[in-house]
């Protein structure tokens, strides 16, 4: 990518329980309007990081931590989607941005459909990637094997502990969805997460609200049901690739005509040689992204 990347600002709102760590990457074109973007399960705001550069300060970018993640680590319970719609609401109502573009990934894709439709004079557009749109489980498969299945890697690393940074590091370059990908933003990302001390440091992430917030992905019928219920213009942008770089991403063509998506409120459109994560920070997928956002991008049914 050629732009450099401008280090953003943290200011801090106050929420139900402490005080959300957000992330700014301001505009410098006059006028330009303000975009909010919600991370995923295990994420931080940072995972925006080339989403603000490749914006180039065509829009103010803000990034929360959600609760529970990140610097809002210490931002208490309840957990779950709702709470954090009502969050991204806050976040907006605090700033006074007015009706304001809202993207989400993986599961802030679900977050950012329930803040439209619970918060609906605060969200102008929503802009879902790689998330938001649910299936029911298959027959006889149990609803604590499904969760097992879809959260277990990311369990198991929240009870993980690594003695430095660079263990924690080494662990991320392994990944084989990050690995082809590997930069020194994607590294300040991945290190955002990591608290403690040496040799004593794991992941920011509390246990709680991960699982919490995965049940409800996976099994909350008004989670289900937002991106079926919004009442603004909304795109959807799927990887056709996985979480694991696997051939099958989350979606595919059949699965989305499945899902009964009203072409008329959401617009769909794969995005070629992405994977569930290239598609923040890749360039087919960050150039879709931003395009979206700006409104310059192409809309497919």
């Amino acid at each position: 990518m050629s732009q450099s990347l401008p280090q953003p600002e943290q200011l801090t709102i106050p929420v139900p329980g402490g005080d959300l760590a957000v992330l700014r990457w301001p505009a410098t074109v006059p006028g330009a309007p303000t975009v909010v973007a919600v991370h995923g399960i295990t994420a931080n705001g940072l995972a925006w990081f080339e989403v603000a550069r490749r914006l180039a300060g065509r829009a103010t970018l803000l990034a929360p931590d959600l609760r529970g993640r990140g610097a809002s680590r210490a931002v208490s319970g309840p957990y779950g989607l709702a709470r954090h719609a009502d969050d991204v609401a806050a976040l907006i109502t605090e700033l006074g941005l007015g009706p304001t573009v809202v993207v989400g990934h993986s599961m802030g894709a679900w977050i950012t459909a329930l803040t439209a439709v619970r918060h609906p004079g605060l969200v102008s557009r929503v802009v879902l990637v790689d998330g938001a749109v649910s299936f029911p489980l298959p027959e006889g498969v149990r609803e604590e094997d499904a969760l097992a299945a879809v959260l277990g890697p990311a369990l198991a690393r929240l009870s993980m502990t690594f003695p430095d940074r660079a263990a924690y590091r080494a662990f991320w370059q392994q990944h084989p969805a990050f690995n082809a990908d590997w930069s020194a933003e994607i590294d300040a990302y991945t290190q955002r997460d990591l608290v403690g001390v040496e040799p004593e440091m794991r992941s920011s992430c509390v246990l709680e609200a991960v699982q919490t917030d995965g049940a409800q992905v996976l099994l909350d019928q008004d989670a289900a049901a937002a991106v079926h219920r919004l009442p603004c213009p909304g795109e959807l942008l799927w990887a056709e690739r996985g979480l694991l770089d696997e051939p099958q991403g989350l979606y595919d063509d059949k699965r989305i005509e499945l899902a009964g998506l009203d072409p008329a409120r959401v617009a769909v459109a794969p995005v070629p040689d992405t994977n569930h994560y290239s598609i923040l920070w890749g360039r087919a997928g960050v150039e879709a992204v931003v395009q979206r956002l700006l409104g310059t991008g192409p809309t497919a049914g």
